[in-house]
């Protein structure tokens, strides 16, 4: 299916007085998505494919990104949203907030696109890498910075290896996400049932 956008013609020029239109970014943004929900890899998809799916012209998308990874990166980014507000009461509180946000229905309906891109990350070291520093950092980030004010405030053991807890937490959440990996493992209270089971090896 082509999503349609009605576009007057330049409108969404990137000049003096004309913004960018943005019901055509998200046009643009979801036509990445359906290619990748369809089964295409990140590898097969091209800059005409996606223009076809939008039914905007190639030379839009190329005023708004520069190749095929930055608007890549752009759509991973679309997808997952903002990073959560964390009410900031407990380690446990927050750290239940952020992988329940990993966990949620948007994200259980992307987590095909997701596996999609891994192929291309593997092997694309500078998608790779602006993968890390737009997508992945800032929520390793901010979930390192409910970690440490754990271990300020006496709530987290004082020797805890923090890289290696950020790792023990997400991982498992992906993996859920992306294949499914253990069936048996319930999605009801998931984001409680790991926070505790981490925190009961990493409370002082």
């Amino acid at each position: 299916m082509t999503l349609s956008v009605d576009v007057v013609p330049d409108q969404d020029r990137k000049g003096p007085g004309r913004p960018r239109s943005a019901r055509v970014d998200e046009a643009i943004v979801e036509a990445v998505f359906e290619l990748l929900s369809s089964g295409q890899s990140a590898d097969a998809i091209s800059i005409e494919a996606v223009a076809a799916k939008a039914g905007v012209g190639k030379a839009t998308i190329y005023r708004r990104w520069p190749n095929k990874e930055a608007l890549l990166i752009d759509a991973v980014l679309a997808m997952k949203g903002p990073l959560p507000e964390l009410p900031g009461e407990s380690v446990r509180g927050d750290l239940i907030e952020l992988i329940a946000a990993m966990r949620n229905k948007r994200m259980s309906h992307y987590g095909k696109v997701t596996a999609c891109l891994m192929p291309e990350l593997f092997k694309n070291t500078e998608m790779t890498r602006a993968f890390q520093q737009a997508v992945s950092e800032p929520r390793r980030e901010l979930m390192r910075s409910v970690l440490r004010r754990g271990i300020e405030s006496g709530e987290l053991r004082a020797d805890l290896d923090i890289e290696m807890a950020l790792l023990v937490l997400s991982g498992p959440t992906l993996t859920q996400n992306m294949l499914r990996w253990n069936p048996n493992v319930p999605d009801e209270g998931f984001a409680e049932n790991l926070v505790d089971f981490v925190l009961r090896g990493a409370h002082a």
